[in-house]
């Protein structure tokens, strides 16, 4: 049976391939060749396009495709009050490839004291679209998860208590904004909370000093103070991924780790889940998501270019159904196209070949 609210039987994760003349006009302005108001007019003609793109695919949920950030997490963190721009001494070691050296610091009290920037990224999208307008934020957790540890501010925050009740809060304005402009479909992209699923990342966290069980608790009781004040009408869902950047990954482990904890403790309404690979373990913890949650299956790689086969598609969501109910499930790819502006190692074409295929199997799965 279709789905009328999110997530939809055929979904996506929400980022897409950064055109060329976008990822110019980014590189001219990072130079001074334009200003940001012409910057600004091709993000907006590109971002209608590729919002027509995503309805001609058939999709029900269409997103900005990211193309006004950088990166998934650390343009939204420097939007907050009290968190800055860093430069760290290196990037994040992924499983073939290092970052780029950014980060966040919080240099001050973090708090929200008006609408996220976001917000007017949302309302250009809602304004251009007859189907469901959606927003991707990171969750709490990517302020304070990669393995590099974050500077905090010693003067702002002698507790890390008082830290994490304002992270809080922080995010709960945050997404009350989104709400009041009308979001209706938000999502969460939660990498370091499925990071714990990998036993070499919670000793980089034993390492530093801190207790990765303490850790998912935490950051799933952040996710719920985050939409604590969302509208009764408003889903959110939450993403989990073990890392997207040029094709690569930064961890692996099965879900079984933090199956309690996303399952029986996190009050969001669905889940992307990761599935592409046997990095992420097989289907079994799907047998605890309770009656009236939504798992979006990302049996679809974003990171290679070759199309899945359909019945190998059918195949994986028959395995999934013996633990969760068919009605409960949905499909999309494993992640997004482009987490960072770089994009991952395949073609535009083959992008949209993937999301119409995902579609597709959709219709045949549960109907038009």
């Amino acid at each position: 049976m279709k789905r009328t609210v999110p997530p939809f039987r055929a979904d996506h994760v929400g980022s897409l391939l950064r055109p060329k003349v976008l990822q110019d006009a980014r590189a001219k302005f990072a130079k001074g060749g334009i200003s940001a108001s012409d910057l600004k007019a091709i993000e907006d003609r590109e971002i209608a396009r590729v919002i027509k793109k995503q309805e001609d695919v058939g999709l029900q949920a269409v997103t900005d495709g990211e193309f006004r950030r950088s990166w998934w997490h650390l343009d939204f963190l420097w939007g907050l009050d009290g968190a800055e721009k860093h430069v760290m001494d290196t990037g994040i070691a992924f499983a073939a490839v290092t970052t780029r050296n950014e980060g966040v610091k919080v240099t001050g009290k973090l708090g929200m004291a008006g609408p996220h920037p976001m917000v007017e990224h949302f309302k250009f999208v809602a304004a251009h679209t007859t189907r469901t307008p959606k927003i991707t934020i990171p969750a709490p957790s990517a302020i304070y998860g990669r393995p590099s540890r974050t500077p905090i501010s010693n003067k702002a925050y002698p507790s890390m208590e008082a830290f994490w009740s304002d992270l809080g809060d922080a995010y709960k304005k945050a997404v009350r904004g989104f709400a009041d402009a009308g979001c209706r479909y938000l999502q969460l992209d939660e990498v370091f909370i499925a990071m714990l699923c990998d036993p070499k990342y919670c000793q980089q966290m034993r390492d530093r000093g801190d207790d990765p069980v303490k850790l998912g608790r935490l950051y799933g009781e952040l996710i719920n103070t985050a939409m604590s004040d969302i509208p009764i009408d408003m889903n959110m869902t939450m993403h989990l991924c073990r890392g997207n950047y040029k094709s690569t990954f930064m961890g692996a482990g099965g879900y079984d780790a933090v199956q309690e904890i996303l399952f029986n403790s996190i009050n969001v309404h669905g889940y992307f889940m990761e599935y592409d690979s046997e990095r992420a373990g097989g289907f079994e913890p799907l047998r605890l998501v309770p009656k009236g949650k939504q798992v979006v299956l990302g049996l679809v790689t974003t990171k290679t270019g070759k199309l899945e086969n359909k019945d190998m598609l059918k195949r994986r969501i028959d395995e999934a159904s013996k633990f969760i109910g068919l009605d409960q499930l949905c499909l999309s790819g494993q992640c997004g196209f482009a987490s960072t502006e770089e994009g991952n190692t395949l073609t535009e074409d083959e992008q949209w070949a993937k999301l119409r295929l995902i579609v597709e199997v959709a219709d045949e799965v549960w109907g038009r």
